[in-house]
């Protein structure tokens, strides 16, 4: 009587692009069965990875990661990218974490869809063997798309993955890949564009300014980041007026009504501002006169504006700063 074949099982990081969606199906396409976890945090969503999980049919986990990974943004121990990016230390904890669901999930490895060459800094032998290595997770971390260039890995030399089966793409096109996704029927995939704000150079500035001036932050603030303009008023305050009806909606959604002060022009159509964590009178008035700049009333006269603090509502009257002024203060 024959043994039962053992079921392969593999676990991959899925980040919905091309790549991400190729590696899995080369893996698929040799009977193994493939499932991916994708992480969130304020920085990236999941979005694309949904999507990829129901035109593939591949299974997939979502789990947002604020804590552990705010305590690796402030210190990545590989250093930052162009802007605020770690990526070799990002996709090293997320391999990490991805390694502590094998036991569960009864995987047999993981993978990703990383290409050798792709991304000069990240995706080079080096960069990938600092990510095997200080993952704890070495030897077993296959990349379908370049297994051919790197060197063996641990299912391959046990025979749960066929290395004649895996590819050997290097480099920054996708031909390949597309030809690929052809073959496979997927006809609809995003542009390779990264989808990380922390590889944004305005996104990063305004972290960045944020990490000097506090020392610990909270997820919505993270996202406040995304949204209006910054203003340094000091260092113990900043102010955030919103550029579009949709920045103020945000900022509303985002603020702590138990911390912060929002400031409204009244009468006027203009901007939501916001000042997280409140400020002294004197710089309630100054982003009041901010906020009266960015509206569509006069700077020639008194304007009322009212300002929400935790402790109930107020009007002030305050003259309005032409927005030249104070362009200074934009972090």
């Amino acid at each position: 009587m024959n043994a039962t074949k053992k079921i392969v099982r593999a676990l991959g990081l899925c980040s919905g692009g091309l790549d991400s969606m190729m590696s899995g199906l080369v893996l698929r396409q040799q009977g193994i069965e493939v499932e991916w976890v994708t992480f969130e945090t304020p920085f990236f969503n999941a979005a694309k990875a949904r999507k990829a999980s129901e035109m593939t049919g591949i299974p997939l986990t979502v789990k947002p990661i604020y804590n552990v990974y705010i305590k690796m943004l402030k210190n990545p121990p590989a250093g930052y990218g162009k802007y605020m990016n770690p990526c070799m230390d990002c996709h090293t904890l997320m391999f990490k974490l991805a390694g502590e669901m094998m036991p569960e999930g009864n995987f047999d490895f993981l993978f990703s869809g990383e290409v050798l060459g792709q991304r000069p800094m990240s995706q080079n032998k080096p960069s990938l063997h600092y990510v095997a290595k200080h993952s704890g997770y070495k030897g077993y971390i296959l990349r379908p798309l370049s297994a051919k260039n790197l060197p063996e890995t641990i299912p391959e030399k046990e025979g749960l993955v066929d290395r004649q089966q895996l590819l050997d793409i290097a480099g920054r096109g996708r031909k390949r890949q597309m030809e690929l996704a052809k073959k496979f029927g997927i006809t609809e995939y995003p542009a390779p564009a990264g989808g990380c704000l922390l590889t944004d150079v305005g996104y990063s500035r305004r972290l960045k300014d944020l990490f000097v001036h506090q020392e610990n932050c909270t997820e919505e603030e993270l996202h406040l980041l995304k949204y209006g303009r910054h203003f340094r008023l000091n260092p113990d305050t900043k102010l955030i007026v919103g550029r579009t009806e949709k920045d103020n909606e945000n900022i509303l959604k985002y603020h702590n009504p138990q911390t912060d002060t929002v400031i409204d022009v009244k009468d006027y159509p203009g901007p939501t501002a916001l000042v997280p964590h409140g400020g002294a009178k004197d710089v309630i008035y100054l982003t009041g006169s901010i906020c009266v700049g960015y509206s569509k009333a006069s700077n020639l006269t008194l304007i009322d504006v009212v300002v929400k603090t935790p402790h109930g509502e107020d009007t002030i009257e305050v003259i309005g700063i032409p927005t030249s002024d104070f362009k200074k203060l934009l972090i």
